[in-house]
């Protein structure tokens, strides 16, 4: 007898469906059901229409460092609540709980393609990767300690912006990246910033967009204001292609447009050109 959609499973059955489930994945580009093995496999990157889904902060570190090389730093710098902002503790257990991160940051030294560096890579999925004192605070030890070992430094950004919660603690932080970067750059520290999906705000406008070089995924969205934001404060309608990576780079604001699986590849040779290897 054929069984109705709202009729009550075993527990074994909703188990197997759940597997079932978790075998495919939809992607946000083309909407096309994908193979979760197979979208895995090829760096949560769409086969079919090239979309490049988000990657958390781990997924991002292991594309990029060679193998069991990635020592973290500063694990211990996280967020308080110093203004005793409304619901911000509970924001931020959630964002504990949706990344499995203490912080929205991540940063350590690795190998990449047996070159030393400093990694220091953002997690969408902690508050929107939004910047804090924490964030800001990470970033600028992992510029000074680049500067102090005298190693490159790589960035990878994706972010809604400063985190509001912090008050004007968050907006110094643009204040403070930039002003280590610009150490970096006087010392002669290679820093090449890569702008994942999405790079907005606080942090476009400081340390993300100040790189030596500054690399973008296919698609990213990188601007200031959203978007909805930005098409209502313009006399002009903006063009189709408004705010992603390929109009930042027809407009001088990203230096290379890098498709994920070349992505490692390609900073390999800008840091052999930087370091003379």
């Amino acid at each position: 007898m054929q069984r109705g959609w709202f009729a009550r499973r075993s527990p074994a059955e909703r188990v197997a469906m759940d597997e079932m489930n978790d075998a495919w994945v939809k992607c946000n580009g083309c909407q096309q059901i994908l193979f979760a093995r197979d979208f895995e496999r090829n760096l949560k990157v769409c086969p079919r229409c090239g979309h490049h889904h988000r990657l958390s902060a781990r997924e991002r570190i292991a594309l990029l460092a060679d193998p069991d090389s990635f020592v973290e730093r500063d694990a211990e710098v996280v967020s308080a609540d110093p203004l005793g902002f409304p619901e911000y503790a509970d924001k931020l257990s959630k964002g504990r709980a949706n990344s499995g991160l203490p912080e929205a940051m991540v940063s350590g030294t690795c190998t990449l393609s047996g070159i030393p560096i400093v990694l220091a890579v953002a997690d969408f999925a902690f508050m929107g990767g939004s910047m804090g004192s924490a964030v800001g605070e990470k970033v600028a030890r992992a510029m000074e300690y680049a500067l102090e070992q005298r190693l490159p430094i790589v960035t990878c950004s994706t972010s809604g912006g400063a985190r509001m919660q912090e008050g004007l603690l968050s907006l110094m932080q643009m204040a403070k990246t930039c002003a280590a970067a610009a150490r970096l750059h006087e010392a002669g520290i290679p820093f090449v910033s890569v702008l994942t999906d999405p790079t907005m705000a606080g942090v476009l406008a400081s340390y993300a967009s100040v790189g030596d070089v500054v690399i973008a995924e296919p698609g990213a969205l990188i601007g200031f204001a959203g978007q909805r934001v930005a098409q209502q404060a313009q006399v002009v309608k903006p063009p189709p292609n408004f705010q992603t990576a390929e109009f930042q780079l027809e407009h001088g604001m990203v230096d290379i447009v890098v498709p994920r699986k070349e992505l490692k590849h390609t900073l390999h040779r800008v840091l052999r050109f930087f370091t003379g290897g």
